[in-house]
């Protein structure tokens, strides 16, 4: 005669599929791609990107985000409107730094440090139009604040530009200041 099921016989294996489920759910929210030109994860903590779309800003905190720094005036013709409030919905920090694209300064840049600096070990998006803003910005912060090695976290950059102008001029002002030598190619 076949045995029946016990409730302790039939917990053993519901405990095992709600955990593969659980584990499959987190997977999947961790492989959801930001939608945004030029997305760059530089770490398990850190994105650069350019603009994401306002479905993708509505679901950052699903991805374990815990802030957003925002490089480009508000009023750029690509913003999302409200992305500041999207973002603090969802219990994560808003950080605008309105970076003028023909006029970027060294107290833009130290504004970001300050900013990074602050949200200590939370996941944060860095993001700008196209990730040009952002991906200068976090490489002078890894190399000047953080010590990368400047070769290496050129990388980052070299995936999206090759800063000229004003862009290259504050890359090799703030570098030697901090005494790197690194010329940006």
């Amino acid at each position: 005669m076949p045995s029946v099921p016990t409730f302790k016989t039939w917990l053993s294996p519901f405990r095992v599929a709600v955990a593969i489920a659980a584990v499959c759910i987190s997977v999947h929210a961790a492989e959801m791609p930001l939608h945004a030109p030029n997305v760059v994860p530089i770490s398990a903590n850190l994105v650069t990107s350019g603009q994401p779309t306002a479905e993708a800003l509505a679901r950052l905190s699903e991805q374990g985000f815990g802030a957003v720094i925002y490089l480009a005036p508000p009023t750029v013709s690509d913003a999302v409107p409200a992305e500041a409030d999207m973002v603090r919905k969802q219990g994560m920090e808003f950080v605008n730094i309105p970076i003028h694209f023909n006029n970027p300064t060294p107290a833009d840049f130290q504004a970001f440090v300050a900013a990074m600096e602050r949200l200590g070990g939370r996941k944060v998006l860095v993001h700008c139009q196209v990730n040009m803003r952002a991906s200068s910005m976090t490489f002078l912060y890894r190399v000047i604040a953080r010590g990368v090695k400047p070769e290496l976290a050129y990388e980052s950059v070299a995936k999206v530009w090759s800063p000229h102008g004003p862009w290259k001029d504050l890359l090799v002002a703030e570098l030697s200041k901090a005494g790197v030598a690194f010329e940006p190619y």
